[in-house]
């Protein structure tokens, strides 16, 4: 098909049944209206204006110019559309979605078609508005995503908290208290942008009030109920990012409906982002629409139902720019066969410790309370120290079980299980498992992780104390993992009772006493495969670069007072100043962390999390600065948030909000 011009319309006014207004900007293949096309619709708080603008525009000119319609609109409350945000895949912005989708089907230029994709957020609100059928959508493109709302996203994990739940309220608190576009709004900008900043929820909250899996959490997570998605479905993840087990469950889940596809890559769009290798993921989205939009008979429902990139020993380094390793293919994904190792295929209880001398005894572990702090983010958007670093730091404070170097390379695609028999002294502890790949000269390498919240042992729903004193089994599921050992390397088992700061402390820190001869750990054989060649883009820069007024600048680092036993955590994100060529609107945005904890106490344990939003043109500007943060006592997590608003030089709005939400069994 050749390529087609088109129109790209700045702002679309969609009114919906309610009377609310939602800003659309659309790219529209020219003859349309005489030959309808098929559409992609997104629909994100992120600011189609600002926030999303770079991406949008690497992409939805490519479908325009392939004759489909990009569709990209701004939920209520956010960018210029009207109303304020009330919560995260809610029903209201799920019903909204539908009436989105229905209206584009109806339009002139529309064949009726519609399909729906984003990442993340976009991710998420796609494969859930697909479970509620709205009779024009075709097909759904879903990265970085999840069908799990409780255990594969940023709040809790197997009954743990991250600190990713409070750096994701503040940046939803920031996000949410920008201003619309007084060029798009004309004079009612303030107007709405005090609405906004007057009734916008701080979303930590809300998700503080559900610790363990009940309704709220089974609301949007499609794996409730996969009989209710029938709708095509290509589920994109890397393996750098906190979402890479939903492609797997979702073709378990959905069937041959769905197609999985995992490569290195950490939380963006598989056409720009790191580590490379990269894939040429516009022609393959384009395939994808083609072929459920406009029934064209391209084979796509033919594809291999798992593509994965099988990294091959990367090592972790300051800038993760290219993993090694090979893509393969799976025709039919069953459950992998599992290779399982005992104490007795381990060599060494720790570095130079012989493993027979202690199999047959119970060990007992109490890791540092700053064990952790070379995992990362739980999700990364960049491939620096985002990204797992060498974990000799972190293996320090674990238990560390090794195998001899390995006589020839082994291949593992799915998730890991390990099974242990244990006992603790309180109510409750963590646990954290790791596997590491030990290259030749010790650098390690995190391959997968999982935690659990011994509370939750039995299931996420109905958490119990643990039986004091009494050895109890538990099975820990580990994150999803394609990998190949090479010969020569050391597989590592890492076991540690912190992992912070990406995991918050229980009140109390008694550790775990650990039966060693009872320790299983399976991990899921490659298997029969193809290998394949996923293309990758032709252009190796395809994201505008917009006028720089301002560098941006990133900083992470870890402070240890030796004499105080305090460890802090620090994160400093400055997207730099920059002006869309089009529009003269200039953004900034600057994220500033501090995680903060005292050895052997975990209610020492807090978290800050500040932001500054900038939007200025000549003669306009306006600031936002919003704070959150997180405290505790034995029984409460302690929060609280402010947002303060600049019209110019001058304050024009603050709020402040605090509040007690009693721990439950976390």
């Amino acid at each position: 098909m050749s390529e087609r011009s088109f129109t790209v319309i700045e702002n679309e006014w969609i009114t919906l049944a309610d009377g609310t207004r939602l800003a659309a900007r659309i790219w529209m293949p020219d003859g349309a209206d005489k030959d309808p096309v098929p559409a992609v619709f997104e629909f994100l708080p992120y600011r189609k204006r600002d926030g999303t603008c770079v991406r949008d525009e690497s992409t939805y000119p490519v479908f325009a110019a392939a004759g489909i319609a990009g569709v990209r609109v701004d939920i209520r409350g956010s960018g210029e559309s009207d109303g304020v945000i009330d919560g995260e895949y809610t029903p209201l912005e799920l019903a909204n979605a539908c009436e989105l989708i229905a209206w584009i089907a109806a339009q002139p230029w529309s064949n009726g078609s519609v399909g729906m994709m984003g990442i993340s957020w976009g991710g998420f609100n796609c494969l859930q508005v697909a479970a509620l059928k709205p009779p024009a959508l075709k097909a759904v493109i879903s990265i970085a995503s999840t069908v799990d709302r409780y255990n594969d996203d940023i709040h809790y994990k197997n009954g743990t908290h991250l600190s990713a739940q409070l750096s994701w309220a503040a940046t939803m608190l920031a996000y949410q208290s920008r201003s619309p576009d007084p060029e798009v709004v004309g004079d009612r900008w303030k107007d709405m942008w005090m609405e906004r900043l007057e009734n916008e929820p701080f979303f930590m909250e809300e998700w503080l009030q559900h610790q363990r899996r009940d309704a709220f959490w089974k609301h949007g997570s499609i794996c409730e109920d996969f009989g209710d998605f029938s709708v095509p479905a290509l589920v994109i993840a890397g393996w750098a990012d906190g979402y890479r087990n939903t492609p797997l469950k979702a073709v378990e889940g959905i069937g041959s409906k769905a197609k999985a596809l995992i490569g290195p890559w950490v939380h963006k769009y598989p056409h720009f982002a790191w580590p490379k290798p990269r894939m040429d993921f516009l022609a393959e989205a384009i395939a994808w629409w083609n072929r459920w939009l406009r029934d064209e008979q391209n084979g796509a429902e033919n594809w291999p139902q798992v593509r994965a990139y099988i990294q091959d020993g990367p090592k972790p380094s300051l800038r993760r720019e290219f993993d090694p390793g090979t893509w393969v293919a799976k025709s039919d994904w069953t459950a992998p066969e599992m290779d399982c190792f005992y104490v007795e295929q381990f060599g060494t209880l720790a570095p130079g410790m012989p493993i027979a001398g202690a199999k047959n005894h119970d060990h007992y572990l109490r890791s540092p309370l700053d064990t952790g702090t070379m995992a990362g983010e739980w999700f990364t958007l960049k491939p620096d120290a985002e990204m797992a670093l060498d974990q000799r730091i972190d293996d320090a404070g674990s238990l560390v079980l090794e195998t001899p170097p390995l006589a020839e390379a082994r291949e593992y695609l799915g998730q890991p299980v390990l099974d242990l028999e244990l006992s603790c002294d309180a109510d409750l502890a963590n646990l954290c498992a790791r596997i590491v790949d030990v290259h030749p000269d010790g650098t390690a390498t995190r391959v997968t992780f999982g935690v659990l919240n011994l509370a939750h042992r039995g299931g996420n729903a109905d958490p119990k104390p643990m039986r004091k004193g009494e050895k109890t089994e538990v099975r820990l599921v580990l994150d999803a993992m394609g990998y190949r050992f090479p010969a020569g390397h050391r597989i590592r088992l890492s076991l540690s009772t912190s992992y912070w700061p990406m995991v918050l402390p229980p009140p109390t820190d008694p550790g775990l006493t650990l039966d060693l001869a009872s320790l299983g750990l399976a991990l899921p054989k490659l298997g029969a495969h193809e290998a394949v060649t996923l293309p990758e883009p032709a252009n190796p820069d395809p994201l505008p670069n917009y006028p720089e007024l301002s560098p941006p600048e990133s900083a992470r680092g870890v402070e240890r007072d030796l004499t105080n036993g305090l460890t802090e955590y620090t994160i400093y994100e400055d997207t730099g100043l920059h002006e869309h060529p089009d529009t003269g609107l200039a953004t900034r945005q600057v994220r500033d962390e501090l995680w903060s904890i005292v050895e052997g106490d975990p209610l020492s344990a807090t978290g800050t999390a500040t932001w500054i939003c900038d939007m200025q043109r000549p003669n306009w500007f306006v600031r936002t600065i919003s704070s959150a943060t997180i405290a505790c006592t034995a029984t409460d997590w302690l929060i609280s948030a402010s947002v303060r608003a600049f019209e110019g030089e001058t304050q024009v709005f603050e709020k402040s909000f605090e509040k007690a939400v009693p721990r439950d069994l976390m």
